[in-house]
């Protein structure tokens, strides 16, 4: 199994980009506007459908508001197996990391997989710190 590892350095208190990040239902407002371009709910779960075309239907596994992590599960995509979990550390008084951490089979899917990750990893480092107030 393939682990795709993700850290980003984010100036924005950590707390506001957890906030951001929690709320799952808008990942296409808050966090990755223009990757993610729609989402639709469903119980424990998200329609999430990107630019590229891609649809994927994600089970919402935890939201631990203590730990300030985000796990969910890609289902009934190309993949055979796909986790992923989004932490939110603060790094210093206004500053924070997120550490994306996923886990894809089959591995020929990481190339593919790793690209989109570093494209919204972008987004979403650029997103939070914009929208970070004084």
């Amino acid at each position: 199994m393939a682990s795709i590892y993700k850290q980003i350095d984010i100036q924005a208190p950590a707390q506001q980009v957890w906030e951001a990040v929690r709320d799952w239902e808008v990942v296409h407002e808050r966090l990755v506007p223009g990757f993610v371009v729609d989402v639709k709910l469903e119980p424990k779960a998200r329609i999430v459908t990107f630019a590229n075309g891609v649809v994927a239907r994600e089970i919402i596994l935890a939201v631990d508001d203590a730990a300030h992590r985000l796990a969910y599960s890609a289902v009934g995509s190309r993949a055979a197996h796909h986790n992923a979990s989004v932490q939110v550390f603060q790094t210093g008084p206004a500053t924070c990391q997120i550490v994306w951490i996923t886990d894809v089979l089959p591995d020929t899917l990481t190339t593919s997989l790793n690209a989109m990750v570093e494209e919204a990893s972008a987004i979403m480092k650029r997103t939070l710190e914009r929208s970070t107030t004084p």
